[in-house]
């Protein structure tokens, strides 16, 4: 124990003051047992002035005490049942040695009275209970807004997947999610984080296509105050600091900046970060979740990511294939995305008749889920009655006239997209396959350019356009 210097007389005045303001009663004897402390609630509790209770036996003063056999065997008795004055107690007696030998034995009171005990143990059940009722409310307010039941789909692909996810929950380790725009990556990232011991802290989502170049830093690791003109006064923690204990989903992860990937590989590392304008270190625990719809390897090849961090990401790996490479998961997913409309509108569950049904399982669904999503949501608001027809899915997804002829030409959609990309393959060439050129070209920025690349199935990668040429 360690207590400031003081005289003598101080100490023991300060001593006596801090045992006589102990709410549960005190008592200190000698070795043979003689009572040479009783501070004031005891004494009151037992009916008795404390002062004329001073070197009498301990036997005399306490019932049944056990103060002189304690500093006869040296032994300390905790939490041990003592009845006084008709009462159940709850006490403690512990020696004091000093030398090798006993000087002293401190009793205490812990009680009022052994109700007390299970007053105190009905109430850390009580609070028990709302600590899980609490927990329950806070994983319906700041976890992930999907499971793994939320992933429809019947493939063996898309089992397989869940399986791996389960799997991957069950660790911190890095997931790289990929595959094309539209094909639920989120959701497998929301489902992993629910899954995962981490679900009652908060997952983090950052899109990283999403974020000026020059508001990343202060985004991510957030800023001390005054770190620069405009920063709050107070300063702001970072989307990585707000993650601790959670998990973290960095969107279009290809879209990082260059110069952001070290100081991100450095956090991934290190377990630490500091803010922008700070000068002190603060500890991070996260699970970083990951996702892309381009081709990282070749962003590496290309100089674009970094081979460092693209191992650090790329440890459990997950790729989704397209909804037109598992068409068995067409009809479900519908299903699936229906009922979930239905609840939303308070309506009935619609069906799909046999002929819509076909027409869904025939197209080719280029922008995956999110796309079918789109299409059944123009089709119940079009709907009149509790049945999705052939009519009311969009000209493009059925592909066919109303009288089952073929339509006169491709529709509109398609032209335009054969346009797109023959745009594109033109300025490309044109520019010797600098995408930054054809994008100026082409009157896009660059970003857009390689996103419409990807849509339109244009090899991204140089060297992959090499070689096709």
């Amino acid at each position: 124990m360690a207590i400031c210097p003081m005289e003598p007389a101080q100490e023991l005045e300060l001593l006596r003051l801090v045992l006589e303001n102990i709410h549960n009663g005190v008592l200190v004897t000698d070795p043979q047992g003689r009572v040479i402390l009783l501070n004031t609630p005891y004494a009151r509790f037992l009916g008795l002035k404390a002062e004329e209770q001073l070197g009498k036996h301990c036997t005399e003063v306490v019932e049944n005490s056990r103060m002189h056999i304690v500093a006869q065997t040296g032994i300390a008795e905790i939490n041990q049942r003592h009845e006084i004055k008709g009462q159940t107690m709850v006490v403690q007696r512990i020696p004091i040695w000093k030398d090798g030998r006993v000087i002293a034995v401190f009793g205490q009171v812990m009680f009022k009275d052994v109700r007390d005990v299970g007053k105190l143990a009905r109430r850390l059940s009580i609070l028990e209970s709302k600590v899980r009722l609490y927990e329950d409310q806070l994983l319906s307010l700041r976890s992930s807004r999907y499971t793994l039941d939320s992933i429809a789909g019947e493939s063996r692909a898309i089992t397989e997947l869940k399986r791996e996810a389960l799997k991957a929950a069950a660790n911190s380790l890095p997931v790289l999610i990929t595959g094309e725009s539209g094909t639920g990556k989120e959701l497998f990232a929301h489902a992993i984080h629910h899954a995962s011991p981490r679900r009652l802290h908060p997952l983090v989502r950052i899109n990283c296509s999403a974020i000026p170049r020059d508001l990343f830093e202060s985004e991510l690791f957030g800023y001390e105050r005054g770190a620069f003109t405009g920063a709050r006064s107070g300063g702001k923690p970072g989307k990585l600091e707000l993650a601790h204990h959670g998990s973290v989903f960095l969107d279009e992860i290809g879209d990082l900046p260059l110069e952001m990937q070290p100081k991100l590989l450095r956090v991934l590392e290190e377990k630490e970060l500091e803010r922008v304008g700070g000068t002190s270190v603060i500890p991070t625990d996260f699970r970083l979740i990951a996702a892309s719809n381009q081709d990282l390897e070749s962003l590496v090849s290309e100089g674009r990511f970094r081979k460092d961090l693209f191992y650090r990401l790329n440890v459990i790996r997950l790729h989704i294939p397209p909804l037109r490479e598992r068409r068995e998961d067409i009809l479900p997913l519908a299903r699936h995305i229906l009922r979930r409309m239905a609840e939303d509108s308070s309506r009935t569950e619609p069906t799909i008749d046999p002929k819509a049904q076909a027409a869904l399982l025939e197209y080719g669904w280029p922008g995956n889920a999110r796309e079918l999503t789109n299409v059944l949501e123009r089709a119940l608001a079009a709907v009149e009655s509790d049945t999705i027809g052939l009519e009311d899915l969009p000209f493009h997804v059925r592909g066919r006239d109303l009288r089952g002829k073929r339509s006169l030409g491709p529709p509109l959609a398609q032209l335009r997209a054969q346009t797109e990309r023959e745009a594109i393959l033109k300025a490309l060439e044109a520019c010797g396959q600098n995408r930054a050129r054809a994008a100026g070209l082409l009157g896009i920025h660059r970003t857009l350019l390689y996103k419409k690349m990807i849509r339109h199935g244009i090899p991204t990668s140089r060297n992959l356009q090499k070689r096709q040429e």
